[in-house]
C-alpha cells in the first residue's frame, strides 16, 4: 500500500503541552525532520514567534495560529502524578475538557484555523475491559477517566463546522525515556519492581517514536479522522510487562504490589489506572497499514531504559 507519511513538504505546525514528555519529543523530532514547529505557551498574545493561548478563556485569539497545517494538542495535567483528591480530579478535568473547549472556541474565531487538529485522548475511554478486546467503535466505559475522555473528545467538535479535520489519538502507555518508564526505572533498578495486583490486566502501549510519527501522519493523511487507538497490535499483560521491565533494568521483579494495598495508598488512581485493563485493537491504523517502528515490547523498554539512564 502507498506510504502517505513522507509525501509532504515542510509542515507548519504548532503544539500545546510542548514541555511534557510527548510534546517535547514531538518538537525535537519534527524540527529535526525540517518542519516548522511552534510551541504554544500560556499568556496573552504578544510579540515574537511564539503563539499564546489561555486555557481558562475562549477569548484569547492569536493570529500566529492562522494557516497552520496542523495543531497538535497535548496539554493536560499529569494523570498519574499524584493521588486523585477532589482538587486533583478538578484539575485533571479542567486541564483537558475546559482547556480543549476554550482552545476550540478561540481557533474557531480565526479567519483560517489550522487545517487539522490532532488531539490527545486516552484508552481510559474504554474503562476496565478485563480480557475483552476493544476498538474505536466500542462505546465508552465507566469511571472517572472514561467520563473525562468522553467530554475531552467532545470538547473540540465545534471545530468541524469550521472545516477542521479532527484526529483524536487514544493513547495507551507511551514507552520512551520519560513518562511512565522514567517513574518505574529507579524502582526496578533498586530491585523493588513487581507486578501490580494480579498482573492479568492488559496494557496497550506504543513507543514514543511511533506516537510522534502518527501525529505527523495525522496532519497529512486525510484518511485519518475521528478516534484512533494509538497503540501497537500487541498489548501485554502487566505480568509480562513487569518481566520485560525487569530484564531491561537488569534486575529481578520479585516484589508484587497487592491490589488492596495499592487502592489503600493511591485510591481511585490505582483502580482506574494501575489495575484497570484495556486490551485495544488498532483497527484504524491497520486499515491504513500504519508502519510501526517499534512493535516488540522488550526491545522498546530496553531502548527507553537505556535512554533514561544515559
Amino acid at each position: 500500500m502507498q506510504d502517505h507519511r513522507d509525501q509532504t513538504p515542510r509542515l507548519r505546525l504548532a503544539i500545546t503541552g510542548s514541555s511534557g514528555f510527548i510534546g517535547s519529543a514531538v518538537v525535537r523530532t519534527l524540527r529535526a525532520q525540517g518542519h516548522d514547529v511552534a510551541r504554544v505557551v500560556r499568556g496573552e498574545p504578544g510579540t515574537g514567534d511564539t503563539p499564546r493561548w489561555q486555557p481558562e478563556s475562549p477569548d484569547t485569539v492569536d493570529a500566529r495560529l492562522e494557516n497552520l497545517d496542523g495543531l497538535i494538542h497535548c496539554a493536560g495535567a499529569g494523570i498519574a502524578d499524584r493521588r486523585w483528591t477532589r482538587k486533583r480530579r478538578s484539575l485533571l478535568r479542567s486541564s483537558r475538557v475546559d482547556a480543549s473547549r476554550n482552545l476550540a472556541a478561540a481557533l474557531a474565531r480565526l479567519r483560517t484555523p489550522p487545517a487539522t487538529l490532532v488531539q490527545c485522548s486516552a484508552v481510559g475511554w474504554y474503562g476496565d475491559g478485563a480480557d475483552r478486546w476493544v476498538a474505536e467503535s466500542d462505546p465508552p466505559g465507566e469511571g472517572f477517566l472514561a467520563d473525562v475522555c468522553v467530554d475531552w473528545e467532545q470538547a473540540t467538535i465545534p471545530l468541524e463546522s469550521c472545516g477542521v479535520r479532527r484526529v483524536i489519538l487514544r493513547l495507551g502507555m507511551v514507552i520512551g525515556a520519560g513518562g511512565a518508564v522514567a517513574r518505574m526505572t529507579p524502582i526496578f533498578r533498586r530491585g523493588l519492581g513487581g507486578r501490580l495486583g494480579s498482573g492479568r490486566q492488559w496494557i496497550s502501549w506504543m513507543a514514543v517514536n511511533d506516537v510522534v510519527g502518527l501525529m505527523r501522519q495525522s496532519v497529512t493523511d486525510t484518511r485519518l479522522t475521528g478516534p484512533i487507538n494509538a497503540v501497537t497490535p500487541s498489548p501485554a499483560t502487566n505480568r509480562d510487562f513487569t518481566v520485560a521491565m525487569a530484564a531491561a533494568t537488569g534486575r529481578s521483579a520479585w516484589l508484587p504490589a497487592p491490589g488492596p494495598a495499592l487502592r489503600l495508598a493511591l485510591g481511585d488512581l490505582a483502580g482506574e489506572l494501575l489495575l484497570s485493563s484495556q486490551r485495544c485493537r488498532a483497527e484504524v491504523l491497520e486499515s491504513v497499514d500504519y508502519q510501526y517502528q517499534s512493535r516488540d515490547l522488550p526491545q522498546a523498554l530496553q531502548t527507553a531504559v537505556d535512554g533514561f539512564c544515559r
